[in-house]
């Protein structure tokens, strides 16, 4: 059955009116054009509650009762990283049913909300030893004013995604480098990346990239600690051949200015829309390419 629609408060106001002025429920009923029904249950609720307005209605009863409340708070308290699933069935032990979203609402009423932790890396006591600080700040800090326009940023795997193939998409997998100067190489990765393949590409673009870009002999190679980048063969062959690497934290986020680089590059290659893989490692080479050495300075400034 529909549900009726529900009188104006004037239109109420307007009833008890007519009703104070000595006329019956007909009478009003035929002056106002309404249910008789309907003007006798208005005349009712005035005379009984002593007003026209709506009543607080009391709703359906909640499930939770005051105890089962302090005990959601208290665990809560107890345990900031308890969730909602937890709580839901600690009530069931005490045969209290509701549903998971009931008790964040009635958390939330209570000034606790639920919040995403924030990720953090994992650190050891080694990771955070005074080692440690003194790399990321001071060190780094007066070194790289003495070293500006010589230090060459490089970074491996960087998965590049392009969407408008007609049969189903695909990716490329690069490794790039750049310098104040400009950029360096970039190099297409084939097949499973190892500690072979990342020598191989080391060898292959480094030095150019290095002869490209005219460093002096005083430049650095920045890299993260990949197991790739640090793996005996690698280590070796830099140190064989003379490349200064700079020193870099475990666990460290990551604090390359590639990576500005690396969104510059996804958008321009997005916005001229490959439609299969060799466009796609072509594009991305051109637009490589085309990045401006004022672009770069300011990254290994601002680093």
């Amino acid at each position: 059955m529909p549900r009726s629609k529900e009188i104006q408060k004037e239109m109420r106001k307007k009833v008890i009116e007519i009703y104070q002025s000595g006329k019956g429920y007909k009478a009003i009923s035929k002056a106002l054009g309404l249910p008789r029904t309907t003007v006798r249950a208005i005349i009712y609720k005035w005379r009984k509650h002593g007003t026209v307005e709506n009543l607080p209605k009391s709703g359906r009863p909640t499930k939770i009762t005051p105890r089962a409340q302090q005990q959601l708070i208290q665990e809560v308290t107890k345990d900031p990283t308890t969730t909602s699933k937890e709580l839901q069935a600690s009530l069931a032990s005490v045969n209290v049913s509701v549903h998971d979203s009931t008790i964040r609402k009635r958390l939330g009423k209570n000034g606790l909300h639920g919040r995403v932790p924030r990720r953090k890396p994992l650190l050891n006591k080694k990771n955070i030893s005074f080692k440690r600080l003194v790399s990321v700040l001071p060190e780094n800090i007066l070194m790289i004013p003495k070293t500006f326009g010589k230090i060459l940023c490089g970074l491996m795997r960087q998965k590049l995604n392009f969407l408008e193939v007609k049969y189903g998409g695909g990716s490329v997998m690069v490794w790039g480098c750049f310098a104040a100067s400009g950029p360096g190489r970039l190099a297409v990765i084939n097949g499973t990346m190892n500690s072979a393949v990342y020598l191989k590409i080391l060898k292959e673009n480094v030095r150019p990239s290095v002869f490209d870009l005219k460093l002096k002999r005083t430049w650095f190679l920045q890299q993260d600690n990949d197991p790739k980048h640090t793996s005996k063969s690698t280590s070796e062959w830099l140190k064989k051949n003379k490349m200064k690497t700079l020193e870099w934290p475990s666990q460290s986020p990551d604090l390359n200015p590639i990576e500005m680089l690396w969104h510059d590059l996804k958008k321009v290659v997005h916005a001229r829309k490959p439609s299969n893989m060799a466009e796609l490692q072509q594009f991305c080479k051109d637009e490589w390419a085309k990045i401006p050495p004022q672009r770069c300075k300011r990254l290994i400034a601002s680093y």
